[in-house]
């Protein structure tokens, strides 16, 4: 499965690395691709493990404001 989504609050490349950091203890992961100056992430991962919810929670809980687009 790959899904877009639209991250709000990052400012720079340490937001980037807290968002990858945060989203890669997640089972199911595949790959994650942060656009900073887009404010967006393309994620792959296995959806019998991993649904976007659950990547949505973990970016909340990381201190951003994400969606699917």
């Amino acid at each position: 499965m790959k899904q877009t989504f639209k991250i709000t609050g990052m400012t720079c490349q340490h937001c980037v690395k807290n968002i990858e950091t945060a989203v890669q203890e997640l089972n199911g992961l595949k790959k994650i691709k942060i656009h900073l100056k887009k404010g967006t992430a393309l994620v792959h991962y296995h959806e019998e493990q991993l649904s976007s919810e659950a990547i949505i929670n973990k970016i909340t809980e990381a201190g951003y404001q994400a969606e699917v687009i």
